[in-house]
């Protein structure tokens, strides 16, 4: 009998590690991967799941993985840390719709002035169809 080969045909494999670093560069191009429509294609090629991205995210979203050292564990996010991120997000949101809001305030204001400018420049009398006197 042969044996076939198989995901697991070599036995169970050894956890795998990930510094500070890798995971950050890791979930980043996990990230550019979705943008692009290709993140289930990039967690199989590395061999990851999406829940392991997840966590990455919440704990590089608290700061956990910032300037951590090269074989310094990293642990899940207290409390405080998970809020904290939790709000800097919320804050984020906001910052981005605010900026929308502003934007378009922006186009409706000149709209209005462009429209009162036409209006101030045509004739007197309804030219509904642009024909004129002739």
């Amino acid at each position: 009998m042969s044996r076939k080969k198989g995901p697991r045909s070599g036995g169970p494999r050894a956890r795998r590690n990930f510094t500070p670093g890798q995971k950050l560069e890791l979930l980043a191009g996990y990230e550019q991967a979705v943008e692009a429509g290709e993140g289930g294609a990039f967690l199989r090629r590395e061999g990851l799941y999406s829940s392991l991205m997840s966590e990455w995210r919440r704990a590089r979203d608290a700061g956990l993985l910032q300037g951590k050292p090269a074989g310094e564990t990293v642990g899940r996010p207290s409390a405080e840390q998970a809020e904290i991120a939790r709000l800097r997000r919320e804050l984020q949101l906001a910052q981005a719709k605010l900026a929308r809001t502003e934007t378009a305030l922006t186009i409706m204001g000149k709209a209005r002035e462009l429209l009162e400018d036409i209006s101030r420049s045509e004739p007197d009398g309804p030219d509904v169809f642009g024909l004129g006197k002739r």
